[in-house]
């Protein structure tokens, strides 16, 4: 349906920003407006992993930090000013198939920040295929082909 809603996922990492990319131009095709969604979440054991860290640490506010600075950097300048903005606590698969209800897409990325690189599709592109209540695009990083 034209002038529906393609949701993306953004987290700063190179697979993520190829998928921005992607929906924008998706977004262009079908006259459908673009929201990038980045969460955050403290990890569970937050005061052992990261002894130190000064009480003004604002997990949030860095995440939406990483969200403008990737959708400024990676799109033009008009359909970055375009882009509804979205920074969501909690776990990030949960976010996306909770932001896209409703949404004709949602787009990933095959791999974000992790801790395991070698996953030929991470965890998160993995659970919205399969939970997303709309179509999922999953993009593909750079592979020795490219």
């Amino acid at each position: 349906m034209a002038g529906g809603r393609i949701v993306v996922g953004v987290d700063g990492s190179a697979p993520s920003l190829k998928a921005l990319r992607w929906a924008a131009a998706q977004a262009a095709l079908t006259g459908d407006s673009l929201q990038a969604v980045i969460s955050w979440e403290y990890p569970a054991t937050w005061a052992n992993v990261m002894p130190g860290v000064p009480l003004q640490f604002d997990p949030e506010a860095l995440a939406r930090q990483i969200l403008d600075q990737s959708v400024d950097a990676t799109l033009a300048e008009p359909e970055a000013a375009a882009t509804t903005r979205t920074v969501v606590s909690g776990n990030a698969t949960q976010a996306l198939v909770d932001a896209s209800e409703g949404a004709n897409l949602l787009v990933v990325g095959d791999r974000g920040y992790s801790g395991f690189k070698a996953a030929v599709l991470g965890s998160v592109s993995s659970h919205v295929t399969q939970h997303a209540p709309c179509p999922v695009v999953v993009v593909r990083g750079e592979t020795a082909d490219d």
